[in-house]
């Protein structure tokens, strides 16, 4: 097993490595395979290592900043990659694409380089934690703008067919939903996206910035956490509908729902994944018992959950 990976990373190949300290919460057991990618790494060698993985009947799971993801206490078999090749691109190329990025850039240094270059459309993700590739998977969003809102396509490495390009209509993007997301293979690799943002008055975007990062800081809570643990149903809120059913502060071992933000969980200090696992399956039992609502998982579990 993982002899082309070797071949291919010689002592880049990590082996039984804990991937905690690779996700937002400091949750999560080893990896059988732990590869780190560095920001000036070529998207290339991204797509040649997991195919050299998938040819050695290897899953591999690719893990950008870490966040909306839960790491399973049983670790990840397989191939880990943690995707940090972050290269941004600024130009005017055809049918109105300004910008592209490969999956590995960080979503606030990429909403940071637009506004330098006075293209408008990321503001939203200047306080949002997460990788580009993450972001186009999930439809990631915040204030009333998502990710769909300006990709134009995506480069995707495809296990079975190789490099394949993807369309917005490809994707079939809704709420914090893709085609990408909804494949339980997960033998694709998302390597690029260009996209199409307008180009705006530099001052004017970083005063839409500066807004929303005082709005999270004033709503959202501080610590170790996933993001938004449950998708708002139709109609109504998730972190509402937790606090009346008056779960504010409910804590199972050393996760505690959010005094700020009944829809975030903390991590108060040496939790476990499987605590906060046991937490969402809670909330979730209470609001469906008191609201006959049952809460869809945003979030992402990650590993050996058997």
């Amino acid at each position: 097993m993982a002899s082309r990976l070797r071949s291919l990373l010689g002592e880049r190949l990590q082996t039984d490595e804990p991937l905690a300290k690779f996700t937002v919460a400091r949750l999560g057991g080893v990896a059988d395979y732990l590869f780190v990618t560095q920001p000036d790494d070529p998207i290339e060698k991204l797509a040649a290592v997991a195919q050299a993985a998938w040819d050695d009947d290897l899953p591999v799971r690719i893990i950008g900043g870490g966040a909306n993801i839960l790491v399973s206490d049983a670790g990840v078999r397989g191939l880990t990659i943690i995707n940090k090749i972050g290269q941004v691109k600024f130009g005017d190329w055809h049918d109105g694409r300004t910008v592209s990025a490969t999956s590995g850039t960080n979503l606030i240094m990429l909403a940071r380089q637009c506004q330098q270059q006075g293209i408008s459309g990321m503001e939203w993700a200047i306080s949002v934690p997460g990788s580009v590739g993450g972001a186009v998977v999930n439809n990631a969003g915040a204030h009333g703008s998502d990710m769909s809102d300006s990709v134009a396509d995506v480069v995707v490495m495809d296990a079975e067919n190789g490099v394949q390009l993807y369309t917005t209509a490809d994707l079939a993007y809704d709420y914090r939903y893709s085609t990408l997301k909804a494949r339980k293979d997960r033998r694709f690799a998302v390597l690029l996206t260009t996209l199409i943002l307008p180009h705006d008055d530099p001052k004017q975007i970083q005063a839409k910035m500066d807004e929303f990062k005082a709005y999270r800081k004033e709503t959202q809570p501080p610590g170790a956490s996933l993001g938004s643990i449950f998708k708002n149903p139709k109609g109504d809120y998730a972190g509402r509908l937790i606090e009346q059913c008056g779960l504010k502060g409910y804590r199972i071992g050393n996760v505690q729902v959010s005094s700020v933000h009944a829809n975030f969980f903390i991590n108060i200090g040496d939790a476990t994944a499987t605590e906060y696992f046991a937490l969402i399956e809670h909330v979730r039992a209470v609001v469906y018992q008191e609201t006959s609502i049952m809460l869809e998982i945003e979030i992402e579990l990650v590993g050996d959950w058997a």
